[in-house]
């Protein structure tokens, strides 16, 4: 693990040097964890384990006590800063250390009130640092996973695909999505799975209509669309999956939904390859079902990349272009959704390889 770490400081410095500022401050977990390999969780929003600081010359893990010692241990590349009354009273002193001049920080995740407290806190040490937001600068080396990414990666994927096996085995009517929410969850933690990689989605009925449904008390019924969306965090990687299905025999708009879907989702994955856009890959799914008729029925994104997030760049979307490269991972999910009927969704994760994009599921 040193030599990863040490391998990402390298790239990330080679980054550094284009930027306008001399220290940047990581705060989001999964970019803390990524460069330095600290596991400490954040487990609220307005509460962190740790935070990053790095030049070209020093980096310093900035804790306090409840997480000094595994700082430490799992942190060797770098200084451990213990803080006593957080971490605003101490930047002060810790950008003195650094000789500081412009701090760059995690535009997205660090909040006002921090924000203010920085200023007012430098202001007072009679300093004379800029601060400037920035967004993007760890994610875009998150983006091209390195060969034991990807293996973690497909490690999670097999545990979900294990567990979603088991439980579609053993599924029948009569079962809440809330209980069969309950079960894969039980499932994947049974598994060896440190946690769900997101809250997972039991939708039945009209409730499968909704993209991102939570699970309820309604009952599993036969001939209607049930959509499932799970996965799983192993080794702090993430997996990514959705099926839809029906028990007994579906009705002509499940087969007609379906095969859509099902053809969308094989021509945006024979689309992907290096040097295509991620809004290229989208168009040819969207273009496809809106062909069909349901133009207004595929309103999110065709896909999304997954690591250490459940949600990273790139975003297969209209949005946000990226031109795709080797060694990213994606998932493509188109899906069809048609209120107070229901909808088809069906996602696989894909890595991008040198000749295309080679399809991770084995379910």
């Amino acid at each position: 693990m040193r030599e990863i770490i040490q391998n990402r400081l390298r790239r990330f410095r080679e980054t550094l040097r284009e930027e306008v500022f001399d220290t940047f401050l990581v705060v989001q977990e999964e970019n803390r964890f990524y460069l330095s390999g600290f596991t400490g969780e954040d487990l609220h929003f307005n509460e962190s384990a740790g935070f990053l600081f790095i030049t070209q010359e020093r980096q310093i893990l900035s804790t306090d006590f409840r997480y000094e010692a595994q700082a430490v241990r799992e942190s060797p590349e770098f200084e451990v800063y213990c803080y006593k009354n957080g971490l605003a009273e101490s930047l002060p002193e810790i950008l003195k250390m650094l000789n500081t001049e412009r701090l760059g920080f995690e535009g997205t995740r660090l909040s006002y009130f921090l924000f203010e407290r920085f200023k007012e806190c430098i202001r007072k040490a009679g300093m004379n640092v800029a601060l400037i937001s920035r967004v993007g600068m760890v994610e875009d080396l998150r983006m091209i996973k390195e060969p034991w990414e990807i293996k973690a990666i497909s490690e999670s994927l097999r545990v979900t695909e294990s567990v979603f096996q088991t439980f579609y085995e053993t599924l029948s009517p009569d079962v809440s999505e809330k209980a069969a929410a309950w079960t894969i969850e039980r499932l994947i933690r049974e598994r060896g799975a440190q946690s769900v990689a997101f809250p997972l989605i039991a939708a039945s009925g009209p409730n499968s209509a909704l993209p991102h449904a939570r699970p309820t008390d309604r009952i599993f019924k036969r001939h209607e669309p049930i959509l499932f969306d799970l996965g799983a965090r192993v080794n702090s990687y993430c997996s990514d999956m959705s099926r839809t299905i029906v028990l007994g025999e579906p009705d002509d708009t499940f087969k007609k939904l379906f095969q859509i879907v099902e053809d969308a989702q094989k021509m945006a994955i024979e689309a992907i390859k290096p040097g295509v856009r991620s809004d290229e890959v989208d168009r040819v799914a969207r273009d496809y079902i809106s062909a069909k008729g349901f133009k207004d029925r595929f309103r999110h994104a065709l896909g999304h990349g997954v690591g250490l997030s459940t949600h990273e760049m790139p975003s297969l979307s209209p949005f946000k272009p990226v031109v795709l490269q080797a060694g990213m991972v994606v998932t493509v999910e188109p899906g069809i959704y048609l209120p107070d009927w229901g909808g088809v969704r069906l996602e696989n994760m894909v890595l991008i390889e040198e000749d295309g994009a080679s399809i991770l599921n084995r379910l």
